[in-house]
């Protein structure tokens, strides 16, 4: 479903790693409110919902809800460091366009 570079896994695994609190993986939505379309959102997560597929890449457990996962299948994860800044970029086959602010568009 969901692919992870090397290094959104270093980054992951280095996020995971600062909470203050246990976690056991990182919650993946994509929501509506992008430029023209939707937006991704992550976050660090203690555990599944009901509804979440739980993937799991190089011990790092990714929780997707039942909403979310046909819009992320086949989607690949990278961190990015560019002089623009650094941050997750998702590369999904299931956007028909994409934004100048590199959100997925509808």
């Amino acid at each position: 479903m969901i692919n992870l570079t090397d290094n959104a896994i270093n980054a992951l695994r280095a996020a995971i790693s600062t909470t203050g609190q246990p976690a056991s993986g990182l919650r993946i939505m994509v929501d509506g409110g992008g430029c023209e379309g939707f937006t991704y959102k992550m976050d660090i997560a203690h555990g599944p919902s009901s509804d979440d597929a739980v993937v799991e890449l190089d011990g790092i457990k990714l929780f997707v809800d039942s909403a979310t996962q046909e819009h992320l299948n086949g989607t690949t994860i990278d961190f990015v460091v560019s002089p623009e800044g650094s941050g997750f970029r998702f590369d999904n086959p299931n956007a028909k366009s994409s934004c100048s602010c590199d959100k997925p568009c509808r």
